[in-house]
């Protein structure tokens, strides 16, 4: 039964092996990836360290499957490399009493993976969406200092600094676009201090010596005498939030409520429709169809989305028992002690065949042409199947 000195010794084995890889990849993956291109987009010291922990759980669901896979292959495969899976086959013990503390830790990181899709995850990107927009300012200041410029196409001004030094803003120049992208409005100023009022959706701009030049606006000298920066009109308003940000539950709600907007939109074309065959007036029925068929493609699509997220999150959560049925025989017949062959041994089949078809079969499953089901859940069914095929030898042999 389980709880043996042999088993709690290997389990005990996996977790430490287990914790320390999550960290260091965890760790590695936060470095080298998004928090060096949170710098090169301008976000200062203190946004990047607020985010970090909002960031790891939206990592946690590639590195658990890949460091329980690690764990069990150096475990394993330092038990093989010592003899001591040999004389626990010797002693007549079967070699699923061996295994089973890494199907344990497997099925453990399953289910923890799964409850964090389930809130934590879609609620920690909407706290990452939230401390963005509520830092306004402080974004405003961090991209003026990596870029000495903010220019956007959704932002109704361009603004140039010569340097920015605490809250002042050097030598600033601040240029607004009219409907057409124009510029039709420029100050130049010695210095100034924005300070951003997300509410009214407005940037105050306190300025020291500022010269205005406009052809609406009169040109002339603002002596210390503030103006205001219009924000771009869904500045700090959450847009429509993708799949992956919601909950399981709001998933749902999401894909039934889509539902019935394309069942109104197909009742409203259908009526719009005998209508105008009613009255005989007929010109504008093209139009309104296709306005309705675009907006019904569009549900749709999006249905299709949801869809496939409810089907990618349990796939990505079981791969850490498929990846343990596995790296447990994979460990035991390479025998290596070192981690680097561990290393090498475990990761080259999930970075050119799980990930891979994972990805793929994602994307495909979003385009809508073929079935969601065998796409998302086919890296998963290669992987199962190579696990099961293993262990059967391992338990044979």
């Amino acid at each position: 039964m389980f709880g043996s000195i042999l088993q709690r010794m290997i389990l005990w084995e996996l977790t430490k092996v287990f914790l320390l890889s999550l960290v260091g990849i965890t760790g590695i993956l936060l470095m080298a990836g998004i928090i060096a291109e949170a710098s090169q987009q301008g976000l200062g010291p203190t946004q990047i360290l607020a985010a970090i922990p909002l960031l790891v759980p939206s990592t946690l669901p590639y590195t658990i499957p890949a460091t329980t896979l690690f764990a069990t292959c150096v475990v394993y495969g330092r038990l093989s490399a010592d003899n001591e899976i040999l004389a626990i086959k010797s002693a007549g013990i079967n070699a699923l009493t061996v295994v089973r503390p890494g199907l344990l830790l497997g099925l453990a990181m399953s289910v923890a993976t799964m409850g964090l899709y389930y809130r934590i995850i879609p609620y920690t990107h909407y706290l990452l969406r939230a401390m963005v927009f509520n830092d306004a300012q402080e974004l405003l200041y961090s991209l003026l200092k990596k870029h000495h410029e903010i220019r956007y196409s959704s932002f109704p001004y361009q603004i140039f600094v010569k340097g920015v030094k605490d809250k002042k803003l050097i030598e600033p120049i601040f240029k607004r676009k009219d409907a057409h992208g124009a510029i039709d409005w420029v100050a130049y100023a010695r210095e100034a201090e924005l300070q951003v009022r997300p509410s009214q959706g407005q940037v105050d701009v306190l300025v020291k010596h500022c010269v205005v030049w406009g052809e609406n606006d009169s040109s002339g000298v603002l002596e210390d005498k503030p103006f205001t920066v219009e924000l771009p009109k869904d500045f700090g308003k959450q847009n429509q939030p993708r799949p992956r940000d919601l909950t399981w539950q709001e998933i749902l709600e999401r894909r039934v409520q889509l539902q019935k907007e394309i069942e109104e939109l197909k009742v409203n074309a259908s009526k719009f429709f005998a209508w105008k065959h009613l009255i005989g007036d007929t010109d504008a029925l093209p139009h309104y169809l296709k306005s309705c068929s675009d907006k019904i493609n569009v549900a749709q699509q999006e249905i299709v989305a949801l869809n496939v997220e409810l089907q990618m999150r349990p796939a990505l959560s079981l791969g850490c028992l498929f990846f343990i049925l596995v790296g447990c025989p994979v460990g035991i017949w390479f025998s290596r002690s070192d981690y680097l062959s561990s290393f090498i041994t475990c990761f080259l089949p999930i970075v050119f065949v799980y990930y891979p078809l994972m990805l793929c079969g994602t994307g495909m499953a979003k385009e809508g042409k073929f079935n969601v089901v065998p796409l998302v859940w086919g890296a998963d069914a290669i992987v199962g199947l190579m696990g099961v095929v293993l262990f059967w030898r391992l338990l044979k042999n």
